[in-house]
């Protein structure tokens, strides 16, 4: 840490977080794996808010940096592109507007997530003309962050899907619309023209459908492809 700079360190920062024999990451365990390098900076002038953020992300494998200092903080905009920024909204000494200024010069092709101890509608409405993606009030639950920065890199394609969990998902949203129309894996085999072993397989995430398949499978549960892959994306 230097002048106010708390630096990713993925050596000590996630000393006491490494996943024993057995155990997965964060990621790992939710099915979902980093498509590359994902970089996160947190502003906000509240040291321990900094380093409980950095904490909370690191783990996942991020590069999580955290600067404390308002003084500090152009010079890292300027120094280091990151896909994510969690910024606090009011920052003593320095002025919201120009934070944002900054970061649109200065990483254009961010994603910027607002939090604040001093909720508004002023304040809203600012976040929403400056496009950020979203707004968090204080204080709030860790594990929220985690799912709205998880789905803020999903979004843009910095987190994806394991061929495994994808399996899985395919498989779940295929059994359940069969279901929830009453049919039995006999008569989906018969209005498919799929064997009814592979159907089983499909719909237990342990064989991967061919397009040409998951197109039958489709045809034979009344929805359209789209629908399907629509639903494994909610879950």
């Amino acid at each position: 840490m230097t002048n106010g700079v708390i630096a990713s360190d993925p050596v000590t920062a996630v000393a006491d977080e490494q996943p024993t024999e057995g155990q997965k990451r964060p990621l790992e365990a939710n099915g979902l794996y980093c498509a590359s390098e994902v970089r996160i900076l947190v502003l906000d002038d509240d040291q321990s808010v900094c380093r409980v953020m950095q904490a909370a992300l690191t783990p996942n494998d991020y590069k999580v940096d955290a600067v404390f200092e308002p003084a500090e903080m152009e010079a890292v905009l300027r120094r280091q592109a990151y896909h994510v920024i969690i910024l606090d909204y009011v920052i003593p000494g320095l002025e919201t507007a120009q934070v944002l200024d900054w970061i649109r010069e200065h990483q254009p092709d961010t994603s910027i997530i607002v939090v604040t101890a001093y909720p508004s509608i002023d304040s809203a409405l600012n976040c929403l003309r400056a496009r950020t993606y979203d707004y968090l009030t204080k204080p709030f639950q860790i594990a929220h962050l985690q799912r709205i920065v998880t789905r803020c890199l999903e979004s843009r394609g910095l987190l994806r899907m394991s061929e495994t969990a994808l399996r899985e998902s395919l498989g779940n949203a295929i059994r359940e619309r069969r279901k929830g129309l009453s049919l039995t894996l006999a008569e989906m085999a018969k209005r498919t023209g799929v064997s009814l072993g592979y159907l089983s397989q499909i719909e237990l995430g342990k064989n991967s459908a061919s397009i040409e398949t998951l197109y039958r499978i489709c045809l034979g549960l009344g929805m359209k492809m789209s629908e399907l892959f629509e639903t494994v994306q909610k879950t």
